[in-house]
């Protein structure tokens, strides 16, 4: 055997070798898929394929690019197999049969500003961008389940009332505009050759005729228009290979469809699956707790992970007072300087804040990845925009930022006319704003003057409010807080979110002037977006769902509270295909949430910490946190618990426990009174008694319950 077949194990080599029927290589965590992929490619090539002949698809550039580089180097032959990208694969597709679907030759691939352009264009109406990110969030998610205007998009909400048009017409008018320029957007790209192959049995002959291999990578991540796709260029007599973990499946909202994964079976008549169940990252404690959560979700093909790592030390949790003690908790743990091997995770970017205020105090390097770092975000400077004007009404960058966030209908040219007015007058800007009223055209003067009360208002309110109170009104007032929480619904972000934990931070400041002004030089402006496989010898932050192909010696969960993580997610988000109506109610959320949870643990190589807070500071205001249910699930035996609440959280409901007086019972009942822990125990004597925790010395027994 070559060395990249005889360093796999057996079910490796199984995957590898087996040809014939559609294979679903079922990968867990850190089971070595790329390797697997890798292997099979080369495996191919070496016994005679032609490389030509070998279509592999990648979710990412990246991952492309990296499995092209691996397989380079195993086969230096099999330069001529095609490893692209779903999107990458339907242009090149669509670029070879162009004059058949009406496409210029060359056709322009619109983005999403391209787009939002295009709409605000055909529908002639002057919405919003919000509301017009709506519209093309729609569009966009219909293309993802493979549907055009004139199919049933009831699924997608008919109304839409800011364009005065339902939905279907507002997809037919951007479609048609779309076409008549001979151009696509990125959702075309997989719906189009979709209508290619089912639309001419000749080109789809000539496809299958060229790709006798199609191998896929992270298949859980696909959506129903790939998965169209994928059925029209396997044609029975092909091969078909796809590579995924339903466990990892985390972006529904997105409009991945785990139904696909799931049903390959169904799907591919004779199709078998392999499972690749031996982890190679993680140590046996840390692959546990992930397994421990992880299955309790209904929707699962199943597999138990297993290595031959060592048991490794407990999986930490602590629970601490709020978020400021689980900034101080993983400072802590960073003493011993091991930064660049170290990842604190969470479930919403505004968690990110407290860890760069508090590593920028204690000089600990950091990095935020998968977004920009807190007051970077487009949302915050918008916010930070009012606070500069506030504290110094001649910054004319904050008032170029401010004065039509959100939108007044103040242009470029009004603007100008207002900074030239400033300086002919030697008045501050809010005063030459106001002075140049009278020139200004309708709608600009009365957004102008809008802008104008609200800023007054808040100077007003200044001298007398608390600083967090300051920013909760600038917030609230400005209207910024409602156009972002619209904004979130409709792109699944957490820009209100940072708003409000703009609050929050300024609650560390004295109030007034002195205090805005505090804030503001405090402000540390860091660099854009990291990459997240660049070697670095600072600590990552990073939200749970970037972390999908990394890995860390040591990883940090934190805001494990209900609520937060799990997150609410489903509030108001816009009614796209659930899936699966078999699962209970409210379960398909929840399980999503659990496969996440699965993801950020089994990052970790050695060490796994989880962290809650009994309360968090949001919007400015304290709330009581409950802890993560998913704790509950993680099994005791893998588990160490300290912190605010460790005696009565290692006392689970069920558990046995053992009372020098009353002999061995069963724990009935956990509460709280007027802040103390107490516990319910039914003794086997027949006796119920409750304690406190703190105070009572009860001692974890193995029994049957």
């Amino acid at each position: 055997m070559p060395p990249y077949l005889s360093e796999l194990n057996p079910q490796q080599l199984e995957a590898v070798l087996h040809g014939g029927s559609p294979l679903l290589i079922l990968a867990g965590a850190g089971s070595g898929k790329t390797r697997v992929l890798t292997a099979k490619i080369a495996h191919l090539v070496a016994g005679g394929a032609d490389p030509r002949s070998i279509l592999a698809v990648a979710f990412t550039n990246k991952a492309a690019e990296e499995m092209r580089d691996r397989v380079a180097r195993l086969v230096p032959e099999a330069g001529e197999v095609m490893i692209k990208t779903f999107h990458a694969f339907g242009a090149w597709l669509l670029r070879r049969n162009a004059r058949a679907l009406g496409l210029a030759e060359p056709f322009t691939i619109y983005d999403e500003e391209d787009s939002l352009s295009l709409l605000e264009a055909v529908l002639d109406r002057d919405l919003p961008r919000s509301q017009l990110k709506e519209l093309a969030t729609r569009i966009s998610r219909a293309k993802d389940a493979g549907l055009g205007w004139r199919d049933d998009l009831s699924a997608f909400g008919l109304s839409c009332q800011a364009a005065g048009l339902e939905f279907p017409e507002v997809y037919r008018l951007y479609q048609e505009r779309l076409e008549s320029t001979g151009n696509v957007d990125f959702g075309d790209l997989i719906l189009l050759p979709v209508r290619l192959l089912e639309g001419s049995p000749e080109v789809r002959r000539r496809i299958n005729q060229r790709f006798r291999f199609i191998l896929v990578d992270e298949y859980q991540d696909s959506n129903h228009a790939q998965f169209r796709l994928l059925s029209l260029l396997y044609d029975g007599e092909n091969t078909l290979c796809v590579v995924g973990d339903e466990d990892q499946s985390i972006y529904g909202f997105r409009g991945a469809e785990l139904g696909n994964i799931l049903g390959f079976a169904e799907a591919f008549a004779g199709a078998r699956v392999i499972r690749l169940e031996q982890n190679y990252r993680s140590t046996q404690n840390i692959l546990q707790a992930a397994t421990g959560v992880v299955e309790n979700n209904f929707r699962r093909l199943g597999k138990t992970l297993w290595t031959r790592n060592p048991l490794g030390a407990p999986v930490v949790y602590t629970l601490l007072e709020d978020q400021d003690q689980e900034a101080r908790f993983c400072a802590e743990l960073l003493k011993d300087g091991d930064y660049g091997n170290t990842a604190i995770l969470y479930r919403m970017n505004f968690q990110s804040r407290v860890f760069e205020t508090m590593f920028s105090r204690l000089g600990i390097p950091y990095r935020v990845v998968g977004t920009w770092r807190f007051y970077e975000r487009e949302e915050v400077k918008d916010a930070l925009a009012y606070l500069s004007l506030l504290a110094n009404p001649q910054d004319e960058v904050a008032f170029r930022r401010a004065v039509n966030k959100p939108r007044r209908g103040v242009g470029a040219r009004s603007v100008e006319a207002v900074l030239a007015r400033r300086r002919s007058g030697g008045q501050n800007l809010l005063g030459a704003a106001r002075a140049a009223l009278a020139s200004l055209p309708g709608q600009a003067g009365a957004g102008v003057r809008a802008f104008l009360n609200t800023m007054e208002g808040l100077a007003e309110k200044m001298e007398r409010l608390s600083l967090e109170g300051l920013v909760r009104a600038v917030i609230l007032e400005s209207g910024l807080h409602n156009w972002y929480r619209g904004r979130d619904k409709l792109e699944e972000t957490g820009r209100a979110a940072n708003l409000e934990e703009l609050v929050s931070a300024a609650a560390e400041y004295a109030p007034g002037r002195e205090g805005l002004a505090q804030l503001l030089e405090g402000i540390e402006l860091g660099s854009h977006e990291e990459d997240p496989f660049s070697q670095s010898g600072r600590v990552t932050l990073i939200t749970a769902h970037n972390t999908k192909g990394l890995e860390f010696d040591r990883v940090i969960i934190t805001g494990l509270e209900e609520g937060i993580f799990p997150h609410c997610a489903s509030a108001g988000a816009l009614d796209f295909p659930a899936g699966d109506r078999n699962v209970p109610a409210g379960e398909l959320d929840l399980e999503e949430e659990r496969r996440l949870f699965y993801v950020g643990a089994t990052r970790a190589r050695r060490a796994l910490y989880l962290t809650a807070a009994r309360r968090r500071r949001l919007f400015g205001r304290l709330a009581a946190g409950k802890p993560s249910q998913f704790l509950g699930e993680i099994p005791v035996r893998c588990l160490q618990r300290t912190g605010a609440q460790a005696q009565q959280d290692g006392l689970p409901l069920g558990s046995g426990v053992y009372h020098d007086e009353y002999g061995p019972g069963i724990v009935t009942q956990k509460w709280t009174s007027e802040g103390v822990d107490m516990v319910a125990v039914r003794f086997d004597s027949g006796r119920i008694a409750r304690f406190p925790v703190k105070y009572t010395r009860l001692e974890r027994i193995s029994r049957e319950t």
